[in-house]
């Protein structure tokens, strides 16, 4: 019930359907958080499709500590087509061209948080794309979500208001060997001018987010 008070901020039926999840699908879910996509992705791809939340043990300091107990089932088995995996995202337990489908919802930004040391601590941003590639089969397509920067914006504002510019994920996809086949504005909204804090009470839940789809050749 607390997920479909969020269901009119994310839009996920339209999000999914740009995606082009399908019954049977093997997907896997970088920074799945709290499960909410898990949820509802968990439902589309069924028994004969699986799901990989991937979320770093570090997670386990930014949430309740029953948060993955109440979406997953103590035993882990409320989902039965989900698997949860606490690696950082550049160390994906996942085996090579094994998926069909990977997101990556507003978190691209995230590579850019640091530690109190001044340590990235989700994994190296040159290595991540890589492994989001090398997890996918050919022809297999990579969702990325996120809070819009201004253009130009460095990549270390991710760490700062929790934005990025899509340019710069969109440079990253393409060093890694993806091509970007399609975008949607479903999550767009033009009074957001891209500099505040995405919590900021003026723009929480309704920031001007980018929504692109990658595809992994087939050869």
């Amino acid at each position: 019930s607390s997920d479909l008070k969020d269901d009119a901020a994310r839009k996920p039926d339209e999000v999914l359907q740009f995606a082009g999840i399908a019954p049977g699908m093997n997907v896997v879910e970088i920074e799945a958080g709290t499960g909410y996509y898990t949820e509802i992705m968990s439902r589309i791809v069924g028994e004969d499709g699986k799901i990989t939340m991937v979320n770093p043990q570090v997670f386990d300091t930014f949430f309740a500590p029953d948060t993955f107990d109440k979406r997953l089932g103590a035993d882990g088995k409320r989902l039965g087509n989900v698997v949860h995996s606490r690696t950082m995202f550049d160390k994906l337990d996942i085996a090579d061209a094994s998926a069909d489908m990977v997101t990556w919802v507003l978190g691209p930004h995230e590579l850019w948080l640091k530690d109190k040391e001044g340590n990235l601590t989700l994994g190296a941003p040159d290595v991540v794309y890589s492994e989001i590639f090398r997890v996918l089969k050919p022809g297999g397509v990579f969702l990325a979500i996120d809070h819009k920067a201004p253009e130009g914006a460095p990549e270390t504002t991710g760490g700062d208001t929790h934005r990025i510019d899509e340019n710069a994920v969109r440079a990253r996809a393409v060093a890694a060997g993806f091509k970007q086949i399609a975008a949607s504005d479903a999550l767009a909204n033009d009074t957001d001018d891209h500099t505040l804090l995405v919590f900021d009470p003026k723009v929480r839940r309704k920031t001007d987010r980018f929504i692109h789809l990658y595809q992994k050749p087939a050869q």
